[in-house]
């Protein structure tokens, strides 16, 4: 599998079971930067391509990466360390619930391209059923997480499927957790809206509501799309 190139750097995917997809680069590209985060989680981290996003997008001296699958873990080093930014950028492999109990910095950034699996059937891949699988980090979990390890002027980040928004939102805000910016997406103007993207902070306010259209036709994409995400894509 050839390694994907961005503009300003490349990633190997070819031992990750979760491959680059729209989701990620999106919220990399999508999430403020506007409280000039000093340090950054990625929560399954995968390729490390969020991660990578953030270096490429901001001044943080401290970006670090969890991926608790081996295979990606090491694959996400390798990223790492093959980019201009390897000094800012540190993967763990560990379990969200270890890292929670080890760790004692609080992140100004916490973002996260959950897995989640919303049809009901499993493929015959298991570690990519796995990648997939909402038990893999239940979104319970993540919440209450991203709540003890963010800063209290912090961000936290996500993107999920449109359908769990409402019910995500819930979970969040017994954590005093508080949605700032929704962002709704869908592939084209007639399709229904497939994923939110959220930004939660500790500060209860109305939030700021958004829509994304990412193609009027097959590869024809969306002025909207392309000046998202044009710093990254080799083709926009």
């Amino acid at each position: 599998m050839k390694p994907f190139k961005f503009k300003q750097f490349t990633v190997d995917q070819d031992r990750c079971a979760m491959k680059i997809g729209t989701d990620g680069v999106l919220l990399g590209a999508w999430v403020s930067l506007k409280n000039n985060p000093f340090s950054i989680l990625d929560i399954g981290a995968g390729t490390g391509i969020i991660a990578l996003q953030l270096a490429q997008r901001s001044h943080a001296e401290m970006i670090d990466a969890l991926e608790i699958d081996e295979n990606a873990y090491e694959q996400c080093v390798d990223n790492f360390e093959n980019s201009q930014w390897g000094d800012r950028l540190f993967c763990y492999h560990a379990s969200l619930e270890e890292f929670v109990e080890e760790i004692e910095d609080k992140y100004d950034l916490i973002i996260s391209n959950p897995p989640f699996y919303s049809e009901d059937y499993k493929t015959s891949n298991e570690i990519r059923d796995i990648a997939r699988f909402n038990d893999a980090l239940p979104f319970d979990e993540l919440i209450e997480s991203a709540s003890l390890l963010l800063s209290d002027e912090g961000v936290f980040a996500v993107i999920i499927p449109r359908k769990e928004e409402e019910d995500f939102i819930k979970m969040a805000s017994e954590v005093n957790l508080f949605p700032n910016r929704i962002c709704r997406v869908r592939g084209t103007e007639t399709s229904e809206e497939k994923r939110s993207m959220l930004e939660f902070s500790f500060e209860k306010i109305s939030p700021k509501i958004e829509n994304l259209t990412i193609e009027t036709s097959r590869h024809n994409y969306t002025e909207d799309y392309k000046n998202l995400v044009q710093d990254f894509y080799l083709k926009m």
